[in-house]
């Protein structure tokens, strides 16, 4: 009985052995045809410089739509000031100017600010995705995420505001970081009128 057993499980051997030899002499190649081809091209999804060649592209385009002054901010300082215009005051006792103004950020909320004192308002979280689809990733380069921001609220304010989350800042800007921005703002606008009068 163990005899006839032993010669069964020999025979069964034999005849798989031939099928287990293909399927492993197969691997090597199925692995190949999974993995990614390695090739002298470039996937356009996996192209280090194509965010940046995207952020060169939205740059220049920032630079034509805003005035000097706003794009000379936005490249020194990394932010755009936006004056408010719901509730403009004109020459009263405290001086001519907004009530109120923003500082536009690239993919952080929009905030708004007291200029004649610097007190700190609120923030508004806005969001312009990319639906271009040319992209895995749904956010907008750095500058026309700061465009599309800017665009709104100098053409439609009210529509924005009234539509952003809004918050105390703090909720998502750390605001001794605004402060200090307002900070260098102010340094940034006392040194360039100084140096425009020698243009």
């Amino acid at each position: 009985m163990l005899l006839a057993l032993s010669v069964l499980a020999l025979v069964a051997l034999a005849l798989t052995l031939p099928l287990l030899w293909r399927s492993a002499s197969s691997l090597p190649q199925a692995w190949r045809e999974r993995s990614p081809r390695r090739t002298g091209s470039v996937d356009p999804l996996g192209d280090p410089g194509r965010e940046r060649r995207a952020e060169q592209r939205a740059r220049e385009l920032l630079r034509s739509c805003v005035n000097e002054e706003e794009w000379a901010m936005y490249r020194d300082l990394g932010f755009i000031r936006v004056a408010g215009g719901l509730s403009r005051r004109t020459g009263d006792a405290e001086g001519e100017g907004p009530a109120y103004a923003y500082l536009v950020y690239a993919h952080k909320p929009i905030v708004a600010y007291v200029p004649s004192n610097g007190r700190l308002l609120s923030e508004y979280c806005v969001e312009f995705p990319d639906v271009t689809g040319q992209s895995e990733r749904s956010r907008l380069p750095a500058s026309d995420d700061v465009l599309a921001k800017w665009m709104a609220l100098t053409s439609d304010e009210s529509r924005v505001i009234g539509r952003a989350n809004m918050h105390l800042v703090g909720r998502q800007l750390d605001p001794a970081r605004v402060r200090r921005d307002l900070w260098r703002l102010g340094e940034w606008e006392r040194r360039r009128s100084r140096e425009t009068p020698a243009a």
